[in-house]
């Protein structure tokens, strides 16, 4: 079945041209290279990798202003964005920042500063819209013209809280639904995004954009959205978090969108208590969005979540049947439920019923919806000379020399000859997905066994970028929460040569205080996350575990190794899962 997140194109081989200033801000992050020598550090402190707590910490204190923080982000989105590395993550930046910025300033001199992300850039994906001068375009040349008249709600609620919209993301176009062999973070208006680990790795898709900046250190944390591991894959191969919450904790209105019953937008953040804030700002209820007329009974401060201890006697299900597709990726699974258990939770492998029966019928209710939603939501965007589907394929056979040089639209033909959403065909696979995904499946192994989580590998490492073959995505867990509508968290939890791994938690419908809990003591506990280095290709100079490694893996944190116990494979081979 196509996935959601995978699919690219670039207009020629990766160019590395390190001009002085990319240089000054790659000293920030790490080496270009393995043995590239260090250049020397600028003096002033840079907001690069500052979490939100630490920058609104410098800005109340008078240390740093907003105007200097979107300044240093542009010209790290200048200079490592946009030249050197060229990581493409940033496909338009908002040419009145600045101007937001002062006025921040201008706000929080006079004592009117107030919110959790205040004064802080964010960048929003492409397929979000903003009423301002930047596109909203889904990466697709179709909807390049007339900017959107009204903003996303969850933009409004971004601007209502005090942040500085500072551009928007690259994405695999069409949020990765227009083609079964596209390649992933590629857009026909935005180009190649590509990863920051290692250049000629893919992103993952589709906020591939969002997840890049955020991990490049280009802003501190941004918008995504995920119909089926558009947020979650994007952020294990960057390296990064991701909320992916309920569907209808937070409105899709103002969204280009693909499914109504499982868009997600979510923040991605290089740290839990980022996402934890960016969620407290953009959940709610909202008219716009009929899904949401409950997320005002479950909408939380989330901050309130991130507790030292939150695995104390935590019970936590290993979804064995969404593992064992790679060795490496297994060996990190151990280590992680090493120090899951290191922290005081209990862990066990469970069977996830009905794991695999519902994906032809997800793909039925895609198929429809899309049609649907998207016919919908272009009547919101006045200017277009694109009024419906039917005009968008028309338009890329037009323009297939722009919009179609390596993979078609197979599925948005499709999803054109589909019909209204009154037929049996739609209402029997909608019903089927989410029964076998929710009650039956994510609910029935929660019961089963007096579980508060469940967890899984959320993918392989990147993959080398492919544009001929299509993306070679080999596995992950981040279906069955988002066909369900349920939340998940990635978390970093190692690496493998260097590119990054996370681990996916899920659970049922508004368990996102639980989730966080977990997945923030799961951070502290393990600290996996590196820094891009922006190299050329994968180094060669790890070493594999060795078979005893894989066999009696110790926990990730070295620093309280001996306070843990070595694990067996939580998922051993023939374990019947």
């Amino acid at each position: 079945m196509t996935r959601l997140r995978l699919f690219a194109l670039t207009s020629g081989p990766v160019i590395i041209r390190y001009t002085f200033s990319a240089l000054l801000l790659i000293a920030l992050s790490g080496p270009a290279s393995a043995h590239a020598p260090a250049p020397v550090m600028r003096q002033a402190a840079a907001p690069y990798f500052e979490s939100i707590g630490q920058l609104q910490a410098q800005l109340r204190g008078g240390k740093i202003t907003s105007v200097q923080i979107t300044k240093d982000f542009i010209q790290r989105i200048q200079a490592l964005d946009q030249h050197g590395p060229d990581v493409n993550s940033v496909i338009e930046l908002n040419p009145d920042a600045l101007k937001i910025a002062r006025e921040r300033d201008r706000e929080r001199k006079a004592g009117h500063a107030h919110g959790l992300l205040f004064g802080i850039p964010v960048l929003v994906k492409d397929n979000i819209d903003s009423a301002d001068r930047m596109q909203t375009t889904a990466g697709s040349l179709t909807l390049v013209g007339a900017p959107a008249s009204r903003d996303a709600t969850v933009v409004a609620r971004l601007r209502a809280a005090g942040a500085i919209l500072l551009g928007k993301t690259n994405l695999s176009e069409w949020a990765n639904f227009r083609s079964s062999h596209s390649t992933s973070g590629w857009s026909g208006r935005g180009g190649l995004t590509r990863n920051p680990y290692v250049l000629d790795r893919n992103a993952c898709g589709s906020s591939s954009g969002s997840a890049a900046a955020v991990s490049a250190g280009l802003v501190t944390v941004s918008l995504g959205t995920e119909t089926d591991g558009s947020l979650t894959c994007p952020a294990s191969v960057n390296g990064i978090v991701d909320i992916k919450p309920t569907l209808g904790l937070v409105s899709r209105a103002g969204t280009v969108p693909i499914s109504h019953s499982q868009d997600d937008p979510g923040p991605m953040a290089r740290r839990v208590a980022d996402a934890a804030a960016v969620l407290t700002v953009i959940a709610g209820s909202d008219p716009r969005d009929p899904a949401t007329a409950d997320a005002d009974k479950h909408a939380a401060d989330y901050t309130k979540f991130l507790q030292p201890g939150g695995l104390r006697n935590a019970h936590i299900g290993v979804v064995c049947g969404l593992a064992g597709f790679n060795p490496n990726v297994d060996h990190i699974l151990d280590q992680s439920v090493a120090a899951l258990r290191a922290a005081g939770a209990h862990v066990i492998a469970v069977k996830l019923p009905h794991l695999h029966d519902y994906e032809k019928a997800e793909m039925t209710v895609l198929l429809y919806e899309f049609k649907h939603d998207l016919n919908a939501y272009l009547t919101t965007r006045k200017g277009l000379k694109v009024k419906t589907l039917a005009d968008i394929i028309a338009f890329n056979y037009r323009h297939a020399r722009q919009e179609m040089p390596w993979f078609g639209q197979d599925l948005f033909i499709k999803a054109q000859a589909e019909g209204p959403l009154t037929d049996k065909t739609y209402l029997d696979a909608l019903a089927k997905e989410k029964r076998l995904t929710g009650p039956q499946g994510i609910d029935a192994a929660l019961k089963a066994h007096k579980l508060d989580a469940l967890m899984a590998p959320a993918s392989g490492p990147a993959w080398t970028t492919d544009l001929v073959n299509g993306d070679h995505f080999d596995g992950g867990g981040d279906s069955p929460a988002a066909v369900a509508g349920y939340p998940s968290i990635t978390v970093p939890a190692g690496n493998i040569h260097g590119l990054p791994v996370g681990m996916v938690f899920f659970a049922g419908k508004w368990s996102e205080p639980t989730l966080i809990r977990v997945a923030y003591d799961f951070e502290q506990a393990t600290q996996a996350r590196i820094r891009p280095r922006f190299l050329a290709h994968a180094p060669v100079t790890e070493q594999m575990p060795s078979p005893a490694e894989l066999t009696h893996p110790t926990a990730v944190n070295a620093s309280s190794a001996s306070e843990s116990t070595a694990a067996a494979q939580i998922c051993p081979t023939g374990h019947g899962f």
